[in-house]
């Protein structure tokens, strides 16, 4: 008995970024669609595709440094999507502990990587860079460790 195959989606007509010009082109399409297709539509898988041809260019044409400090990254993708700290509370906790981790007084914890990584799309890699962490001020309790880990 032979199984048929299943039915696929419309082809989606797209060219592959080679120049700078063509990344300019992309770059405005996809800021038009944003937050404007729904997932699972045509328009929807047309916006996917275009996302991951402009991380592929990017990675190429754009490597972000490994060394790149993790809180320098998140206030970079906070830049570039409009956020505010306010917003970083379900990835990283309440208002207290967002102002501890972005002031560098408190280190980044792994269930924080992971929900900033799947929320933000930040690769869990440059998350889990050291960085100094500042001391305590004299007279005050709290973290006084250097690095993170």
């Amino acid at each position: 008995m032979t199984r048929s195959m299943p039915i696929l989606s419309e082809p989606i007509l797209v060219r592959p970024i080679k120049t700078e010009a063509d990344y300019d082109a992309v770059l405005v399409e996809v800021e038009q669609m944003m937050g404007n297709v729904a997932p699972g539509t045509p328009e929807g898988d047309r916006f996917d595709l275009l996302v991951t041809l402009v991380n592929t260019y990017e990675d190429a044409h754009f490597p972000l440094e490994t060394t790149a400090d993790p809180i320098s990254m998140i206030e970079f993708v906070m830049e570039q999507q409009g956020l505010t700290r306010r917003d970083l509370q379900p990835f990283i906790g309440p208002r207290q502990r967002v102002w501890d981790v972005m002031e560098r007084r408190r280190p980044l914890s792994l269930s924080m990587i992971r929900r900033l990584e799947q929320g933000l799309h930040i690769p869990a890699g440059l998350l889990v860079q050291e960085y100094e962490l500042r001391t305590a001020r004299p007279g005050r309790t709290g973290h006084t460790a250097e690095v993170a880990a």
